[in-house]
C-alpha cells in the first residue's frame, strides 16, 4: 500500500479537524441553523432569540400570525413543527460521559436519521426504517423521542409499541420517555392535563400519557402474545438480531404480525433497529433487503467513527502514523483523521480477534456481521458477487418452444441464449410440497473459450413433482443450446420411490444426450457402469464446496440472484466437518453454483454423446 510521507499525513490531518469541526459547531437546534428540511428566516417574538432558521411548513400554518405576537405560543408552535427544536427545549437526557441531565441536541448520526424520518413525514408518506447500528450513539434514544414528539405534538389517540429482546430492555427504553414528561416544561405542553403517565386498565404493560390519550405499550420477543391484538400506529423494535427463533414463534412472524396492523398512513412509524448478530436471522435478511430496495424501509447503518466519543488523540502523532497498520491507512484513505484511528487502534488491543471488532465497531455494513462463527464463504466476497446482482429483466416457464413469458412464472431469466455459446444447467432437487426444501435449476454460461468469466443467466425455482422437475430442466437445457445437464440425485435415488424416480432419469438419458454422468459400478454383474446424474456424499459435497469457495474467492463466476449470496451468507462448516446451511435457512441455491462449477471444472467442451464426470487434478489444462 502507498503510504504518504508524515508531514503531508499531519498536514491534512489539520485540514479534516478543521473541517469536522467547522460542520459539527454549524448546528444549533435554537436558531435552527444546520437543521433539516426546508427553512426559512423569520422574526421571532421570543427574548433573545431575535431571528430564527424555521420549518417552512410552520409559517404556512393558520396560527402562525396569531403567534408572531406572543413568545408562548411562537415556542409551542415551532415545537408543533420543528423535531429538532422540540427535542432541545423540552427533553432531557442523561450524558453518556458526566452523567448529568442536559437537554437533547441530536448528535451528527442522530441529525441524519432524524433527517430521513423528517423526509417521510413532511411528504405525508409513512415512515419506515431498519437501522443497523454501532454501540453507543443514541439510536434508541433518538427514535424512542421521535414517537414521543409525534405522540405529545402532532397526534392524540396515537398509541404505540416498544418491543425489546427481553422486557427489561424495553422497559429501560421507556424509562427515557417517562424521563422527558417529568422534566417537560408546563408552559409548553399540549395536553388537558399535566405531562405524566398513568397507568391503563391496570396494565403493567401499558402507560398512557395523561391529557393525550396515546398509550405506550412495553413488551418482549420472549413474550410475543402479550402485545399481539393492539391498534398500534408505531412501533419501535428493538435489538431484532438477538430476538429468538424457535419452531414455535419466529422474529418474522412476529413482526409481521405486529407491523402488518399498522396502517399505511401519515405519521405511522415502524422502527426495525438493532446491532449485528452475525447473519442469517430475521434482522440481516431483512437489512440486506432493504438496503438493495427489495423492502419497505429505509436501511440506515451508522458507522463507528461518526460517533464524537469515539475519539482520542495520539501522544506523538506522528509516530503513530508512521506505525499504522494496513487496515488503518485504509481508515486514513477513507477520509478519517487520527485522532479517530488512534482510538480504534486502542480499542482494537482489546480484542483477540479483529473480526469480532469489526463486528462490535463496523466501518461498513459488511463488517458488522463479520462475526459470523462458522461462516464458509468471506463476506468481502460475497460483497462482490452481489455487485452484479440485479432483478431479472424476464419472468416465465421454460416451454417447449424454448421460454414463456409470464409475469407469475417461476423462471427468471437475465440472458437469453446466444448462438455459439455453451450453457451448464445444474439442479438440485427439493420437495413437492411448499413446506418442503426448494427445487431449484440454475443456467450458467460457459466461459472457458473466452476470457470472459462463468456467469448465471437464468434460473427455476419452485416445488414440483419430479419428473415434471427434471422435465422442466431438460426444457431449459435444450432452450440453452442443449447445454450439459448435472442433476444432484441423491433424493431421486434414496427416496421411497427410488425405483420411480431411477426410471424417469433413465428416461431422461433416452431422449437426452448432453447428460453429466458418472462412473460406478453395478454390483450384480460385477462390471463398470454409468449412472445419470451427480451423487452427494460427504467426499464428494466436500470436493464441490470446496471448488466453490475457490470461485467465489477469486470471482470465477458472476452471480446474479442476490438470493444466492443470501445463502451464501449462511452457509456453514460443521463441527463434525460436514457443509450445512444455517438453521432455518437453506443452501438449494447454493447446490446448484457448486455443481454448475464442478461440472465446468470436470468435462471437456464436446456437445456430443454423454460427458463423465472425473475428479479433477491439479495438472489439468483447459
Amino acid at each position: 500500500m502507498n503510504r504518504p510521507d508524515i508531514h503531508t499525513v499531519l498536514a491534512l490531518d489539520a485540514d479534516r479537524r478543521r473541517a469536522r469541526e467547522l460542520a459539527e459547531g454549524g448546528f444549533n437546534p435554537i436558531s435552527g441553523l444546520g437543521a433539516c428540511g426546508r427553512r426559512v428566516w423569520t422574526d421571532t417574538p421570543v427574548e433573545g432569540l431575535p431571528r430564527a432558521l424555521v420549518p417552512v411548513e410552520m409559517t404556512h400554518d393558520s396560527e402562525y400570525a396569531a403567534a408572531m405576537g406572543d413568545a408562548v405560543a411562537w415556542r409551542r408552535l415551532r415545537c408543533r413543527h420543528d423535531f429538532e427544536y422540540w427535542a432541545a427545549t423540552c427533553v432531557r437526557i442523561r450524558h453518556k460521559v458526566t452523567g448529568a441531565d442536559v437537554p437533547f441536541v441530536l448528535n451528527a448520526p442522530q441529525r441524519r436519521v432524524a433527517a430521513i424520518m423528517e423526509a417521510d413525514r413532511r411528504a405525508a408518506r409513512p415512515i419506515r426504517m431498519i437501522m443497523l447500528k454501532a454501540r453507543q450513539w443514541g439510536g434508541s434514544t433518538l427514535v424512542q423521542m421521535y414517537m414521543a414528539w409525534i405522540q405529545n405534538c402532532l397526534c392524540r389517540n396515537w398509541h404505540s409499541l416498544i418491543c425489546a429482546h427481553v422486557k427489561d430492555a424495553a422497559a429501560n427504553i421507556r424509562g427515557m420517555y417517562t424521563k422527558m414528561l417529568s422534566a417537560y416544561p408546563p408552559e409548553l405542553w399540549d395536553g388537558d392535563e399535566e405531562p405524566r403517565f398513568r397507568a391503563f386498565e391496570r396494565s403493567a404493560n401499558i402507560r398512557e400519557i395523561a391529557g393525550r390519550g396515546c398509550r405506550v405499550t412495553i413488551g418482549s420477543a420472549e413474550n410475543q402474545e402479550a402485545v399481539r391484538g393492539s391498534d398500534y400506529c408505531m412501533a419501535h423494535l428493538s435489538e431484532t438480531a438477538f430476538w429468538p427463533d424457535t419452531p414455535k414463534s419466529s422474529p418474522q412472524d412476529f413482526i409481521r404480525a405486529v407491523c402488518g396492523a399498522i396502517a399505511l398512513i401519515p405519521n405511522s412509524l415502524i422502527v426495525i433497529e438493532s446491532t449485528a448478530n452475525g447473519v442469517g436471522s430475521y434482522f440481516h435478511k431483512e437489512w440486506i433487503r432493504c438496503r438493495e430496495g427489495r423492502g419497505d424501509k429505509h436501511a440506515v447503518f451508522v458507522p463507528w467513527h461518526e460517533i464524537a466519543i469515539y475519539r482520542m488523540e495520539p501522544d506523538d502523532p506522528a509516530q503513530f502514523a508512521a506505525t499504522m497498520t494496513d487496515y488503518e491507512w485504509g481508515l486514513w484513505n477513507a477520509g478519517l483523521c487520527l485522532d479517530q484511528i488512534y482510538w480504534y487502534h486502542r480499542k482494537n488491543i482489546e480484542n483477540q480477534d479483529a473480526v469480532m471488532m469489526m463486528a462490535e465497531y463496523p466501518t461498513t455494513d459488511t463488517e458488522a456481521f463479520m462475526n459470523t462463527g462458522r461462516g464458509v464463504f468471506a463476506l468481502e466476497a460475497i460483497e462482490r458477487l452481489r455487485a452484479g446482482c440485479n432483478i431479472a429483466p424476464r419472468r416465465g416457464e421454460p416451454a417447449d418452444t424454448g421460454f414463456a413469458d409470464d409475469s407469475l412464472g417461476r423462471m427468471l431469466l437475465w440472458k437469453a441464449p446466444r448462438p455459439g455459446e455453451r450453457y451448464v444447467v445444474s439442479v438440485d432437487v427439493g420437495g413437492r410440497s411448499a413446506g418442503s426444501d426448494w427445487s431449484v435449476i440454475a443456467v450458467m454460461r460457459d466461459a472457458r473459450a473466452s476470457s470472459d468469466v462463468h456467469e448465471v443467466v437464468a434460473q427455476w425455482r419452485g416445488h414440483t413433482d419430479h419428473d415434471l422437475l427434471v422435465g422442466c430442466a431438460e426444457r431449459m437445457a435444450r432452450f440453452y443450446n442443449n447445454a450439459l445437464l448435472i442433476i444432484e440425485s441423491n433424493t431421486l435415488e434414496t427416496e421411497s420411490a427410488a425405483d420411480c424416480n431411477l426410471f424417469v432419469l433413465s428416461r431422461l438419458a433416452g431422449r437426452y444426450h448432453n447428460l453429466y454422468m458418472r462412473e460406478g459400478f453395478d454390483t450384480a454383474t460385477g462390471t463398470p457402469t454409468r449412472r445419470v446424474g451427480f451423487h452427494t456424499n460427504r467426499a464428494t459435497k466436500s470436493l464441490i464446496v470446496a471448488e466453490l469457495i475457490e470461485a467465489v474467492r477469486d470471482g470465477a463466476y458472476v452471480e446474479r440472484d442476490p438470493c444466492a449470496c443470501d445463502e451464501f451468507m449462511t452457509y456453514e462448516q460443521l463441527p463434525n466437518g460436514s457443509f450445512a446451511a444455517k438453521s432455518g435457512c437453506h443452501d438449494d441455491i447454493v447446490i446448484t453454483r457448486a455443481l454448475a462449477i464442478h461440472a465446468l471444472h470436470t468435462t471437456g467442451f464436446s456437445c456430443h454423446g454423454v460427458r463423465i464426470g472425473v475428479p479433477r487434478l491439479s495438472t489439468r489444462h483447459w
